[in-house]
């Protein structure tokens, strides 16, 4: 048997996702719209300017910009590159710590 909480959690979430290509009030949100995960985004990054400010949906790094590795956290100070670039940014823990693992996003090939 499912607990209450999870079988509530399947029958809102069900709408959403099968709703794929259409924009949700949680899930597919625009570049600027508020958000709390990346994964509500449909760029997949949510960004925030500072630690006080609210997040919103915004555009993956492009070459040359900077950009944070992929995160655990789900909320960015710098989103990560767009799909066929690398962020080459420092990747320990304590970069990830201190919130100093940014670096600029680079295509693999060159």
């Amino acid at each position: 048997v499912l607990p209450a909480c999870l079988l509530l959690a399947l029958l809102l979430l069900a709408p959403a996702l099968s709703a794929q290509h259409e924009r949700g009030l949680i899930f597919n949100l625009e570049i600027g719209e508020l958000c709390l995960q990346s994964a509500q985004c449909k760029s997949g990054c949510c960004h925030r300017v500072n630690g006080l400010s609210l997040a919103r949906c915004a555009p993956k790094a492009a070459e040359f910009q900077e950009c944070s590795p992929k995160s655990i956290y789900g909320v960015y100070y710098k989103c990560p590159c767009e799909r066929g670039l690398t962020c080459d940014a420092d990747k320990s823990i304590v970069g990830s710590i201190t919130n100093s693992d940014f670096g600029l996003c680079k295509d693999p090939q060159d």
